[in-house]
């Protein structure tokens, strides 16, 4: 993949300086790749596209990168490509070497001196090849594709800026009450923003990340159990939290799976129902792609703060 201009080096730079961050959002198919670039148009905001394990397996690396080639050439606004919780050095580096822009190298379940062994393994090799690492310190917990962890543990903040000091990385997603998947608090939502004022203060300037933000919104699963779904009690992270949280924080990107899920299931098993005689898969899968652009939409504006 041919370099851009405006890297996402500099995109991070621009957030970070001017206080908003960059959604990251997660496809698997083009409907949902269309989406998210469609969306990032619209706004004339740079997008980051992410692709799990998971989802690499699935399209295929080749593939993958290029569908994302085609569709962001004749874009007029940063798009990147990035490997969302890799597990692996090989995965990573499978990545960089196809040209994705960014990788995330996930050690956060091993020991700390594990984590940094293997994070600064992927740095050395990214940066030979100009391209962006996201490391993670803290765990969340949930289940998201092939990220299943039963327990979360709060980042510690000097112990993240002994991680940043380490490793070399670019970014750092932390642990301050998210998690992953549609259900992220069994009682009232609450997110530790005194945690993340702390690792600010030792990391100072530096980009921070927030994973399993997605607000599962409650209108959107009663659409789903409306159509015969079953997501019950399903929770999200407050909006009005994220705003803060964008504006206020050093949080330059945030990662956006599960809403996007739900919103294209809803309209998959709306249209489904309404239309029995239907047989032409692109009815529905564009109705779906359109309901899943709008929330793509609706995240860039809480991203810069506006609810």
């Amino acid at each position: 993949m041919k370099r851009k201009p405006d890297t996402i080096f500099s995109a991070f730079e621009k957030a970070l300086k001017k206080r908003f961050a960059i959604g990251a959002f997660n496809f698997y198919n083009l409907e949902t790749l269309q989406a998210i670039l469609e969306a990032g148009e619209a706004m004339e905001t740079p997008v980051i596209c992410s692709v799990s394990e998971g989802a690499l397996e699935y399209m295929g690396v080749d593939t993958t990168v290029m569908m994302f080639e085609a569709l962001v050439e004749k874009k007029k606004f940063p798009a990147y490509l990035h490997l969302d919780h890799g597990k692996s050095f090989e995965v990573c580096k499978k990545a960089i070497d196809a040209g994705f822009d960014s990788v995330m190298i996930d050690g956060s379940s091993l020991p700390f001196e594990k984590n940094v062994e293997l994070t600064k393994q992927v740095v050395k090799y990214a940066d030979k090849n100009g391209v962006f690492v996201e490391g993670e310190i803290g765990t969340l917990s949930g289940v998201e594709d092939s990220v299943v962890v039963k327990d979360s543990k709060f980042t510690d903040p000097k112990e993240a800026k002994e991680f940043v000091e380490k490793t070399g990385v670019n970014s750092v997603a932390v642990a301050i009450g998210t998690s992953h998947g549609a259900y992220k608090f069994s009682g009232e939502p609450k997110l530790r923003i005194d945690i993340l004022s702390e690792i600010e203060s030792e990391l100072g300037k530096f980009p921070i990340v927030l994973h399993g933000a997605s607000t599962v919104d409650a209108e959107i699963v009663n659409k789903i159990n409306k159509e015969g779904g079953n997501i019950k009690g399903a929770k999200g992270v407050s909006a009005k939290d994220l705003a803060l949280i964008c504006s206020e924080h050093n949080v330059c990107k945030v990662n956006v799976d599960t809403d996007l899920r739900l919103c294209f299931i809803a309209s998959l098993r709306k249209n489904l129902r309404a239309s029995p005689k239907e047989i032409n898969p692109r009815f529905f899968l564009s109705s779906a792609r359109e309901e899943m652009k709008n929330v793509v939409k609706s995240k860039i504006k809480l991203f810069q703060g506006k609810l």
